[in-house]
């Protein structure tokens, strides 16, 4: 249905919606689960805003569901990262969003402490530059929650190559983000 409705076929948009919004509740709810508990982004802000991101994208062929999820992870992060950064310019210079890297990815030495989401995006920006596969699967894995297997499929790669590259990814993220 997928590749139907990149090839202009809006019924098969009709047919997808229900588990493309599911999908992406559930991609919400695990990027806010990191956030600081008073956050102002509301989950269905975020949802709705990737949503109408991902159906404005007419260029991309859908290769597959973790291809779909693999792109609205990305436009997820960047929604949030836009939306931390207007906070920080509205405050004047105030404080950026933080959010709790969870066991998933521990970078700040402890689990609980917070991250500043933009300082993220800069270190996975800074990665990307270095090795670009890692950049994505930390991606993949960290805002959009897919498994190693999912992570493995989005990026036609195999699950050790994944579990590899998202340890040493870590590893590098941690010395980043604590210095």
């Amino acid at each position: 249905m997928l590749r139907e409705w990149s090839d202009g076929d809006r019924e098969a948009l009709d047919g997808i919606l229900p588990f493309i919004y599911d999908e992406l509740r559930r991609q919400a709810a695990n990027c806010f689960r990191r956030e600081r508990q008073n956050h102002t982004l509301q989950t269905t802000a975020l949802i709705n805003e990737a949503y109408l991101k991902l159906v404005d994208e007419k260029h991309i062929k859908w290769e597959s569901r973790a291809h779909f999820f693999a792109i609205a992870a990305r436009v997820m992060r960047q929604i949030l990262v836009d939306y931390a950064r207007m906070k920080r310019r509205s405050k004047r210079g105030g404080d950026a969003e933080t959010v709790r890297l969870e066991d998933t990815i521990i970078v700040a030495g402890d689990e609980g402490k917070g991250v500043d989401l933009i300082a993220l995006d800069e270190a996975l920006t800074r990665l990307a530059e270095i090795d670009e596969q890692q950049a994505r699967v930390v991606e993949l894995r960290y805002f959009a929650d897919l498994s190693l297997e999912e992570t493995a499929e989005a990026l036609h790669i195999s699950r050790a190559s994944v579990a590899r590259e998202w340890n040493t990814a870590k590893l590098w993220l941690r010395r980043e983000l604590t210095r």
